[in-house]
């Protein structure tokens, strides 16, 4: 059985901020790398996941 994450966001950059997107109910800010080699990463507080949009990425990593 495979759960799936709460939310799914792409994004255009290798580095994002997670926050939880919850104003004050959110959790402490944390910077999250997305390897290249999946192409996605998980917040380990929220388990939001980002995936990158390699078509249209920022090459900053």
């Amino acid at each position: 059985m495979t759960i799936e994450a709460p939310e799914t966001i792409v994004v255009t950059t290798w580095k994002v901020a997670c926050d939880g997107g919850q104003g004050a109910l959110g959790h402490p800010r944390v910077w999250l790398t997305i390897p290249q080699d999946t192409g996605f990463v998980e917040c380990g507080y929220c388990d939001r996941k980002y995936v990158i949009d390699r078509d249209h990425a920022h090459d900053d990593h």
